[in-house]
């Protein structure tokens, strides 16, 4: 099982929505990498909100597995690029 078998089909939105936000972050160079997933957090959390769902607990997990989504996503990317 992997992560995106619990991501609920229209919170996939989220992800890429999430890293551009990740991108400009980055770009503002005010905040250190290490904290950008921390700061994204809220972010995810607040859309799946604002998506509405079942229950306020629902979105919640939703926020934060897409939020783990986008992370580990861009993470895959980074690390598939490395040369070793």
């Amino acid at each position: 099982m992997e992560i995106m078998d619990y991501i609920i089909q229209n919170r996939l939105i989220l992800i890429p929505v999430l890293y551009i936000i990740g991108i400009f972050i980055k770009r503002t160079q005010f905040i250190k990498d290490k904290y950008i997933p921390l700061f994204l957090l809220p972010f995810g959390i607040f859309f799946s909100i604002l998506m509405g769902g079942e229950t306020i607990i629902n979105d919640i997990i939703q926020g934060v597995l897409v939020t783990g989504a986008t992370v580990m996503g861009d993470q895959m990317i980074k690390q598939m690029q490395k040369e070793e």
